[in-house]
């Protein structure tokens, strides 16, 4: 089982978590560019956020045998504060660099005309820089705003192959899935989706164009998560070549629009394969 979790927020997780999962079979990853917690009151604290994403918190995951990438973007959450406004014109500095795989998160919090304004000119970035776009659906009114999303997403002329709409649920996932756009589930305690309900939409929908995230981040979360969706789908009887396909192969399909992957073992780091609860996954040896 090698995995590529595409959503987490490793900045606010520790090494031990790093640690549990390269063991797990996480090879690589994407963080994307999100809010703190509380409100950022200027330019400076973004621009710092985004070099320690391109800079340290890659460096820290390759201690580990993890390859680390990030997407950039203003955050829906944030977009509402005029304070941070600002920073949408130091973006262009920083989609340029190397590891940025994506625009993101972008999207709807409250599906404010602030929001709106915002989310359409980060659009117009990824289509200057040819970079897919990472999509935060909002976590009220789930269904208006995936609809108003798409919409969107079409008048900005983004082709949908190059977006993921992310935190679907049951409610939003046909919808996304008529658009042709790739479909991101985040596998996480409480709040969204969990592995059981997740390889029941995959049963139901297939398995082209699905992406499966932790999403773990500052809150109770779970950076394991990809490795349970991966063990109950193999439970639920797909195959490892199905968990291949849906933990490492969309993920790398879809980042991989970039051109920005790096995917090749970090020197010092090996594979082996092992035994995990009666299944084959990989699992990393150091040499």
């Amino acid at each position: 089982m090698r995995i590529f979790d595409p959503h987490i927020h490793m900045s606010s997780r520790t090494t031990d978590d790093y640690e549990a999962m390269y063991a797990s079979g996480v090879r690589a990853l994407v963080e994307p560019a999100f809010w703190l917690g509380q409100p950022r009151t200027s330019v400076g604290s973004y621009t710092d956020y985004f070099d320690a994403l391109i800079g340290w918190e890659r460096f820290r995951a390759a201690q580990f045998g993890i390859r680390h990438h990030c997407t950039i973007a203003l955050n829906p959450k944030e977009a509402n504060d005029p304070r941070c406004r600002e920073v949408l014109d130091v973006l262009p500095r920083y989609l340029a660099k190397d590891g940025v795989v994506a625009v993101g998160e972008v999207g709807y919090d409250s599906m404010t005309k602030e929001e709106d304004e915002v989310f359409a000119q980060q659009l117009a970035l990824a289509l200057d820089h040819d970079l897919p776009v990472l999509v935060h659906t909002p976590h009220r009114d789930k269904l208006e705003g995936t609809k108003r999303t798409l919409d969107v997403v079409r008048e900005a002329g983004v082709a949908p192959e190059r977006v993921v709409v992310d935190h679907l649920n049951e409610v939003t996932v046909e919808l996304v899935k008529d658009s042709g756009a790739w479909m991101g589930f985040s596998i996480y305690p409480d709040t969204k989706m969990d592995e059981h309900r997740m390889v029941e939409i995959l049963r139901r929908y297939g398995l082209d164009k699905m992406i499966v995230n932790s999403a773990a981040d500052w809150g109770r979360s779970d950076p394991l998560k990809t490795a349970k969706t991966g063990q109950a789908m193999l439970d639920g009887g797909f195959t490892e070549a199905d968990v291949d396909k849906v933990l490492w192969q969309n993920p790398v399909d879809f980042y991989g629009q970039s051109g920005r992957l790096t995917l090749d073992p970090l020197p010092g780091f090996t594979g082996e394969a092992v035994t995990f609860e009666g299944n084959s996954v990989l699992r990393g040896a150091r040499k």
